[in-house]
């Protein structure tokens, strides 16, 4: 689970994508325009391919503001994702790369 009280991308997400993974879950945090202001698109998806070789089908997003605040969201809608999910991710944890 993150830790949202030492989960702080912020600065990193605002030039870098920011990307990591949790017992067969992975998830990104991106930089996307939105309209009139930026947004940070939050991104999860299976092991074991990174998420430009992940078929979209296996994504979830969401959507959050590019603040502080925004990013707690992401941090709880991750966790979130992994706790109803938990089974999902767990069986593609030690999923080969040579399958799908």
């Amino acid at each position: 689970m993150l830790d949202k009280e030492t989960f702080h991308p912020l600065n990193y997400i605002k030039k870098e994508e920011y990307s990591g993974s949790m017992d067969g879950m992975r998830y990104m945090l991106k930089r996307v325009g939105s309209g009139e202001e930026d947004v940070i698109r939050v991104t999860v998806w299976p092991e074991p391919l990174g998420i430009y070789r992940t078929p979209e089908e296996k994504q979830t997003a969401t959507e959050v503001p590019m603040t502080a605040e925004g990013v707690e969201r992401a941090a709880d809608w991750i966790n979130e994702q992994y706790e109803t999910r938990k089974a999902y991710w767990l069986e593609n944890q030690r999923k080969p790369w040579t399958e799908e």
